[in-house]
């Protein structure tokens, strides 16, 4: 009896010991280099091209009964036209009320480019301010998976002196934290 009291406290006691020597020894756990944390884009998504808009600083609001806003354009890294184009981005936007906060109303900015390949999904909301919205990154795919962030539109260039003023698009990205980041494509 005295004998497995002494054995079984023997075992306790080695393990205890155990215990602190793997803490003692162990490394601490780092975060990895490799992974890109955060990401900070600024881009330019370009209206079309045309002669018959009056005033085309303005953009007009949809008008009042209209079921969807649907759009598809061209995403390039600089405020000309002309600029390098780095994807494009497409949306889809129901104009009313309602629907402000709504899970319809998604831009989709979709890259292909050296750096970056895939897309970002921003959900869009009715405009409050005629200058600048703040709008909610809610995801991803190939180089973007997963990311959450901030995407702060534009609508007019004080220093621009086009005809035509694309919208200024600036992405701030953070990645989920995981141990690796999955190379696209």
């Amino acid at each position: 009896m005295i004998s497995n009291v002494l054995i079984f406290c023997g075992a306790v006691t080695l393990a205890i010991l155990v215990v602190i020597l793997l803490a003692t020894v162990s490394p601490l756990p780092h975060s990895n280099s490799s992974s890109k944390p955060l990401v900070a884009l600024s881009l330019y998504i370009q209206q079309p091209q045309t002669a018959a808009i009056p005033n085309p600083r303005t953009v007009a609001p949809p008008p009042p009964d209209a079921g969807a806003l649907i759009f598809h354009r061209v995403l390039t890294e600089g405020p000309k036209n002309t600029s390098r184009v780095v994807g494009k981005a497409q949306g889809f936007f129901i104009p009313v009320k309602q629907f402000a906060h709504s899970g319809f109303n998604i831009i989709y900015l979709t890259f292909d480019t050296h750096e970056y390949s895939g897309s970002v999904s921003i959900q869009a909301k009715n405009p409050e301010d005629d200058q600048k919205d703040e709008l909610s990154v809610v995801g991803g795919t190939g180089s973007f998976a997963f990311v959450r962030g901030m995407a702060v539109l534009t609508r007019k260039d004080e220093h621009d002196t086009d005809l035509v003023v694309p919208y200024h698009i600036r992405l701030h990205l953070k990645y989920p934290n995981r141990s690796e980041t999955i190379p696209a494509g």
